[in-house]
């Protein structure tokens, strides 16, 4: 596991430039409670309570997100619950999203599962979140579920 951690970095060092800082990482065991505001990548495997905006949002496969996302792109391995706004979405095979996605792309492996709504909006648009209950309340949501 480590190994791979340290060929990510450095495939990421690699592909930016020297100048470029490495991809923030909060690692599986890891808690926050709280918002990040970051101008580059984030990579969660861990559990994240708040908001999120960056340029580039992995989502582990072992990550949990609760709450708001805001991307440029979007990668979604593991738990999304809450709203998402995002240029690229890729939403993975085993990626359980409960929430709104607003995009302008998006792919959908088979397996993933959504309970929510997926919007597609354009570059002329701004995007607005649709209005939907907090994601506590969603969970008792079962007649929006779409899966892909």
């Amino acid at each position: 596991m480590k190994l791979r951690k340290m060929i990510y970095l450095k495939i990421a060092r690699m592909s930016r430039g020297s100048n470029t800082p490495v991809p923030s990482i909060i690692s599986f065991g890891t808690k926050i409670k709280g918002h990040i505001l970051s101008g580059d990548v984030i990579h969660i495997d861990g559990n994240l309570e708040g908001n999120v905006m960056c340029e580039e949002l992995i989502i582990g496969s072992r990550g949990h997100v609760y709450g708001q996302v805001k991307a440029k792109n979007l990668n979604i391995y593991g738990l999304l619950q809450g709203s998402a706004e995002s240029e690229n979405v890729i939403i993975a095979k085993g990626a359980r999203v409960t929430g709104d996605v607003l995009y302008s792309t998006i792919a959908i492996e088979p397996g993933a599962l959504i309970e929510g709504r997926c919007v597609k909006v354009t570059k002329e648009q701004k995007p607005q979140a649709p209005s939907r209950p907090a994601p506590q309340e969603v969970k008792a949501v079962a007649n929006d579920k779409v899966s892909a």
